[in-house]
């Protein structure tokens, strides 16, 4: 997670017994991708919040970290020759 300080690095965690092993906000069950989901939906934060009120804004800039980071990993496959997710 290249673009993660170590602050919002911390905040995403996978544990196979929390959410079968999803990206979630550490300290909850919310997995980082209903959270861009909720934003891709309606990039509202007031609304995000009233959804989700454990979140914080930090918890948001760190799953919009981890997304990009994601794309980025994404894009360094293709770059390299690697199968994409999406073509396995």
């Amino acid at each position: 997670m290249s673009r993660l300080t170590a602050d919002l690095r911390d905040r995403i965690v996978r544990d196979p017994k929390v959410m079968v092993g999803k990206p979630v906000v550490r300290g909850t069950r919310i997995p980082v991708e209903r959270v861009l989901a909720h934003l891709a939906d309606t990039p509202d934060l007031g609304d995000l919040f009233e959804a989700f009120p454990r979140l914080t804004l930090d918890d948001v800039r760190a799953c919009l970290a981890y997304a990009h980071d994601a794309v980025e990993r994404e894009q360094a496959g293709h770059r390299s020759g690697e199968p994409s997710a999406a073509s396995r």
